[in-house]
Formats: C-alpha cells, sequence, structure tokens
C-alpha cells in the first residue's frame, strides 16, 4: 500500500518521530489503527434525571396537545 501526503505533513512526521524517537511508519500505522478501530457509543445512563411518560417519544403530538404546548 502507498499513501501520498502533504509536503508539509510529511516535514511534521519526521519531526514528530525524531522527537518520539521511532519511524514515521510507526506513527502513521499507530494512527491508521486508531482511525479504524470500532468504538461502541454508549449511550449515557439514566439515573432518576428524566420523568414521564414512558411512551412520551412515540406520541409527543399526543402529549403537547395535552398541555396546550404553543397555544396562546
Amino acid at each position: 500500500m502507498s499513501i501520498y501526503v502533504d509536503p508539509e505533513v510529511n516535514r511534521a512526521l519526521d519531526r514528530r518521530a525524531l522527537a518520539e524517537g521511532t519511524t514515521k511508519a510507526a506513527l502513521i500505522r499507530a494512527a491508521l489503527a486508531e482511525a479504524a478501530a470500532v468504538r461502541r457509543i454508549r449511550k449515557p445512563r439514566a439515573v432518576g434525571v428524566f420523568s414521564g411518560p414512558g411512551d412520551l417519544a412515540r406520541n409527543v403530538d399526543k402529549y403537547l396537545a395535552e398541555t396546550g404546548f404553543g397555544e396562546d
């Protein structure tokens, strides 16, 4: 596999590799592995934060009409 990078990115990789005592190839492999990693997005756990009917999302119009929301 071959990749092409802009000259300024190539120079930055040279500097970073030298500073970290590694190779450009190692930096690139690590960055690609990180970019390709599959991450599971965890939903925030509701702990007493939400209250209301369990079907609110499915019946939002019904509940808005019952409360008179948006009516003047």
